[in-house]
Parts: C-alpha cells; sequence; structure tokens
C-alpha cells in the first residue's frame, strides 16, 4: 500500500519532474514516448490511441491493441504468433514502458511520478506512447520512497494486469512476476544508459528485496564470469516473456528461465 502521505509532498506537473522525463528520454533510446503539455488535448481512440484505463474498463480497446501488436509481430517475424503470445508480448512492452517512466525519475532525484493509468495511452498501430505528466511523491526516507515505488508500480499496473489475464492465460503470481521483472530490468536498462550498471543493479536489488507482495520475488541479481575474466551482472526472470515464442528465428531471452548459465555465457 503507499505510504501514508504524512511526510510527502505532492506536486503538480513541476518543471523538474517534466525535465526528468526529458533526460530520460535523451538516456533511452528505446522508450518511443510523446510528453504531452497542459494545454494538448488527450489523444483519441480515432486516431489509434488508447489509455491504461481503456484498455483495464474497454474490450474493445484492449481487443484493438492486441491486433496493432499481431500485426506488428507478424511483418517483423513473417508469421502470426498465437494470441497468447502476442497478448504476453503487448503486456510485458506496456509494463516495462510504465515500471521505466514512474522508477526513472526515482533514481534519477529522488521523485516518484503519480503516473494514472489514465494518463498513459498506448498507439495501437505502433506501440508508441504518450503520457501526460501529472504530480510526484517526495518522501526524506529512503526504505519509505522505495514502498512509494513500489506503490506507484502497483497501483498503475493492478487494472492492466486484470484486463491482460485472460488474453495471457496467466493468473495473478505470474502476471506480478513479469512487473517484479520488469521493474528489475527497466532500472538496469536505465544504469547502463547511465554507465553506472552497478548502482542501478544495488537500486534494484533495494526496491525488490523480496517478500513485497504482491511483488512475488526479489530482483536476485548474481554474477556470470566470462574466460576473459570479466564479470557480468545477470539475473533469472520470475516467468519468460514468450519471445522466443514470436517467430521460428527468436531465441530465449539472455534472463529468461529457459536459458542456462553455460549458454548465457557462450552469448556474452
Amino acid at each position: 500500500m503507499p505510504v501514508a502521505p504524512a511526510a510527502s509532498s505532492v506536486s503538480v506537473a513541476s518543471s523538474a519532474l517534466v525535465a526528468d522525463f526529458r533526460l530520460l528520454l535523451e538516456l533511452c533510446p528505446v522508450l518511443e514516448l510523446r510528453l504531452l503539455d497542459a494545454a494538448e488535448p488527450d489523444p483519441r481512440a480515432a486516431d489509434g490511441w488508447y489509455s491504461g484505463a481503456e484498455l483495464a474498463a474497454d474490450e474493445r480497446a484492449l481487443a484493438a491493441v492486441l491486433a496493432g501488436a499481431e500485426a506488428r509481430i507478424a511483418e517483423e517475424h513473417g508469421r502470426s504468433p498465437r494470441p497468447h503470445v502476442t497478448a504476453s508480448r503487448l503486456l510485458h512492452h506496456y509494463a516495462w514502458s510504465a515500471c521505466l517512466l514512474i522508477a526513472g525519475p526515482w533514481h534519477l532525484a529522488r521523485r516518484v511520478p503519480v503516473v494514472d493509468p489514465a494518463d498513459l495511452w498506448l498507439h495501437a498501430p505502433t506501440g508508441a506512447l504518450a503520457l501526460r505528466p501529472r504530480g510526484h511523491v517526495s518522501l526524506p526516507g529512503d526504505d519509505e520512497l522505495r514502498a512509494e515505488l513500489r506503490a506507484a508500480v502497483v497501483a498503475h499496473l493492478g487494472p492492466v494486469l486484470a484486463a491482460f489475464a485472460g488474453p495471457t492465460r496467466r493468473r495473478d503470481r505470474a502476471l506480478w512476476g513479469m512487473v517484479t521483472d520488469d521493474l528489475a530490468s527497466a532500472l538496469w536498462y536505465l544504469g547502463r544508459m547511465l554507465g553506472e550498471e552497478d548502482a542501478s543493479v544495488a537500486a534494484a536489488e533495494a526496491v525488490l528485496p523480496g517478500g513485497t507482495l504482491p511483488l512475488p520475488g526479489g530482483a536476485d541479481f548474481r554474477r556470470l564470469r566470462t574466460p576473459d575474466g570479466r564479470a557480468h551482472h545477470t539475473r533469472t526472470r520470475l516467468g519468460c516473456c514468450l519471445y522466443y515464442a514470436v517467430g521460428p528465428a527468436a531465441t530465449a531471452c539472455l534472463t529468461c528461465p529457459r536459458t542456462s548459465d553455460e549458454e548465457r555465457l557462450g552469448r556474452l
């Protein structure tokens, strides 16, 4: 649950938070995101945009974004995946992006954004995102702020997970396991983009020590050493994101439970 607000300060779309998001966009080239200012209208379903709140509440919106994801995968890999594979891949994309948008300002500047599902849109044809920044929470204690970060991720993604449960054929533990994986992965990615991998791994482990339900596991990073003597961070995801199933040439991810340490070392 979110930390009680007595020791917190919640702001409205501060210039500092917007600057955090702009820096995040500069650092993270895979994040295809449009920041909306206060004067811009909401993206429209007529143009293929659907908010997280709409995905959670409207079966037609969910069907539209799933159809868009299926078309993108088919174009890239030459065949349409099975429906639950499409749904898992799309949920992973949305959850990882939402985790990065919430955890990024926390890691960069100790601000936890308040990202309502109604303020984050997904473009069905392309998978791009649009965000309307609102407020953020700041707290003096590190543990309290980490708890606030987890609570913000859970609050945003809970309704979305419920909508995706049927299409992905996943139950609660597997769905929250994906969120745990994506939060750890988002922080790890941001650290690599900053050139501060060790610090981001430590941050992910502090945010996800285990035992923070509904997030069912910890970050649990470890190191693998290649024959040249270099040590590489790795972890094993709590669940498979099904990338290996999108096409005949796809392989399991480097952190997939299907990928042994021996294979990881060979690929590193």
